[in-house]
């Protein structure tokens, strides 16, 4: 069996703060996609990209009319796909939603997203996770700030930072509508977490952060240097992120639900191995084990 080396080592006793050692943009600049050169500098330097107009008003309601067809189908609300939340007791998330679903699938295969992905990861790329999130009006609750990739690396094995994920809006991002909040530059610093990973720590953490979760030090001292982003933004609009930036969001407490279409790409050249801090693997339907290239 090949040893693969812990760059990143987290879950153990203490907080421990160490530089990136991967690349954040891993195309050359000739590698043939849509982003523009200046774009991906800005990518590289705040680890984010957003951009307004992804998906034209027509599109926006396609994907949106899938995702109340699978949120309101009792048959999804009983797979274990589905992640009810813990107070209303409705659909918060429902995972490997390009499996579900032939049109999120062909979401997942349409070169202006995938075609983003291979330029940045610099490779052919596969899905690591998918999923469809609801966060309706009056009381759905946020995510904690936390890192992806400590969570990748933990608990599905994911060796490099050599992932990057997009959050596509299918309703208005307001500033009021628990929207996504970075620290730009956050990318560069991997922060790795204090204590052991529980058996099946997935069955709570995809409800409420726990395990993963930085210190209230480690988060003011990253805000205070690094501050935060918040994305607003049309239906339609899109945020690209580094598997390594600091996020979260807040709780929804008005009436406008901010809904979207989460899709984690990795390269084909990073494929998962054991955990490097967990017991246990965690489903596929979270950290997938099939590695074949999107075409």
């Amino acid at each position: 069996m090949t040893t693969v080396t812990d760059l990143y080592p987290s879950r153990g006793t203490t907080e421990v703060s160490v530089p990136r050692q991967d690349p954040v943009v891993w195309g050359s600049p000739s590698t043939p996609g849509p982003i523009p050169a200046g774009d991906l500098q800005a990518f590289e330097r705040d680890g984010f990209l957003a951009m307004q107009d992804l998906l034209g008003d027509d599109e926006v309601d396609v994907y949106r009319r899938e995702l109340e067809r699978l949120v309101t189908d009792p048959t999804i609300r009983a797979d274990e796909r589905s992640i009810v939340e813990p107070k209303s007791k409705e659909i918060r998330s429902v995972f490997e939603v390009h499996r579900i679903s032939e049109v999120f699938a062909r979401l997942v295969r349409d070169e202006r997203v995938v075609g983003r992905a291979r330029q940045i990861l610099g490779s052919d790329v596969y899905v690591h996770q998918s999923r469809i999130n609801v966060k309706p009006g009056f009381g759905a609750s946020g995510f904690y700030w936390h890192s992806d990739f400590e969570t990748w690396h933990a608990e599905d094995g994911l060796p490099n930072m050599r992932t990057v994920s997009v959050s596509i809006a299918l309703t208005e991002n307001y500033d009021t509508n628990g929207g996504l909040m970075i620290m730009p530059g956050s990318h560069r610093t991997f922060l790795g977490c204090a204590g052991a990973t529980p058996e099946d720590n997935y069955r709570q953490s995809l409800q409420m952060q726990d395990a993963g979760t930085p210190s209230d030090e480690a988060l003011t001292s990253m805000a205070s240097q690094y501050g935060i982003k918040l994305f607003t933004g049309r239906a339609g609009s899109a945020t690209w992120f580094d598997c390594n930036c600091m996020h979260g969001s807040g709780d929804n407490i008005t009436p406008f639900p901010r809904s979207n279409v989460f899709i984690v790409f990795n390269s084909v050249e990073n494929k998962a191995v054991e955990p490097f801090a967990a017991p246990i693997r965690r489903p596929e339907f979270i950290g997938a084990r099939d590695f074949t290239p999107v075409k």
